[in-house]
């Protein structure tokens, strides 16, 4: 690397971050069923330890998303939370309510024909904007399992109203400070007619809803030829791209480490980011967040891969010689404008990540130190005595 890719490398590290997500370090499955870990956190306690670690030895990680029925005990006050993610060095990020587990949702939350669970899921997401306001959230993270299985099970502009109002009345209650992000994901479990299934109906509803609404990308929630930096790019043109869910995915919504199937894509992300800063002078508010659950990877180990790529590719699209690219797309040079990108894409920028973790006085090999320190050894003897005690099954399905 030359001194001034590494004086830039250094400059995006140093304002990148990541949210880890509270129920990526539990017991979690598919829809048949669990494979459990020893190390697995069992509560909120452990949750945050974990998430504690993870940002000790990456420096990058700040904040914890939490899923308010997972992770908030009935009448618990909220502010107690927030302290005990202060005694393990992080603090409570994006609050996501929970709008499918109960059986009140079979047939939806905000898009159910029903008035009183509508009314249920509204009192819910309010109460999580409470939370968040407690806690010192930014954001409010909405995910809907809504939708159809079968052709006229409801009326699909029905939805799309009941959807709209309600976004609506959430809207109104966030605090000055607060965001909310809506998300979109083209099936699973409505394999019909998901009521969110695209950035567009995303879009759609946040600009409906207010303008503190903007759309969250989940990396997984796409089919697999779809362009998600273009999908991107255009969020951005439009002030409307609030934030990230990373994964990877080989098919849709798999929960893979980030970059495991195609880091490419990650960068090609990334760069759009980076070009629009450019081109802005000002670098956009974006929430970064992961969102995995991990059958089989070790939950910590994936969570560190996924925090050091994003890291690493995040570098590497700030080397993009952005005047070079645009004086090659002027002149239509198609050669040249695609090696421009493959050439940061190519360069090797662990020199630059030597140098920020050592400024930062972070462990050189954040993946290798969690296995020296035998974290996760301790925390699994520790965490299946206290199961023992408590008498805890491991069963059911996903989380």
């Amino acid at each position: 690397m030359t001194s001034a890719q590494l004086r830039r490398a250094r400059e995006a590290l140093d304002s990148f971050a990541v949210e880890t997500p509270s129920w990526g370090f539990a017991d979690t499955g598919t829809r048949f069923g669990k494979f459990f870990q020893d190390a697995a956190a069992i509560d909120l306690g452990d949750k945050l330890a974990d998430a504690g670690h993870v940002h000790a030895l990456t420096g990058c990680c700040p904040t914890v998303a939490v899923h308010v029925l997972w992770d908030f005990k009935p009448g618990q006050d909220p502010k107690a939370v927030a302290r005990l993610a202060r005694k393990h060095g992080v603090k409570i990020g994006a609050i996501n309510p929970n709008l499918f587990q109960d059986q009140c949702y079979k047939w939806g939350s905000f898009g159910n024909g029903d008035a009183a669970v509508r009314a249920a899921a509204l009192r819910h997401c309010l109460d999580s904007i409470a939370i968040g306001k407690a806690v010192g959230s930014d954001y409010l993270s909405l995910w809907f399992a809504d939708g159809t299985n079968y052709p006229g099970q409801d009326d699909i502009r029905a939805r799309k109203a009941r959807f709209t109002e309600a976004l609506r009345a959430c809207h109104a209650k966030l605090g000055p400070k607060q965001t909310m992000l809506v998300e979109y994901k083209p099936f699973e479990p409505a394999f019909y007619a998901t009521d969110i299934a695209d950035w567009g109906m995303a879009f759609l509803l946040a600009k409906k809803a207010g303008p503190r609404a903007k759309v969250l990308v989940d990396t997984g929630h796409h089919y697999n030829a779809q362009n998600i930096e273009q999908i991107v790019a255009w969020l951005l043109d439009e002030d409307m791209l609030g934030g990230f869910h990373f994964n990877d995915r080989r098919y849709a919504d798999d929960d893979l480490t980030l970059g495991s199937i195609d880091p490419y894509q990650v960068f090609r992300i990334f760069h759009e980011i980076h070009a629009f800063a450019a081109d802005r002078g000002r670098a956009p508010k974006i929430a970064y967040m992961i969102d995995q659950c991990h059958n089989e990877k070790p939950k910590i180990e994936a969570t560190i891969q996924t925090v050091v790529m994003a890291q690493e590719l995040y570098a590497k699209a700030a080397l993009v010689d952005h005047a070079a690219l645009r004086r090659a797309q002027a002149k239509a040079n198609v050669v040249d404008a695609e090696l421009i990108l493959k050439r940061a894409f190519f360069t090797d920028v662990a020199p630059a990540l030597a140098s920020w973790r050592k400024a930062n006085r972070l462990p050189s090999d954040p993946l290798a130190e969690h296995r020296r320190q035998g974290y996760a050894r301790a925390a699994a003897k520790d965490r299946a005595r206290r199961r023992k005690e408590l008498g805890i099954g491991r069963g059911g399905s996903f989380a």
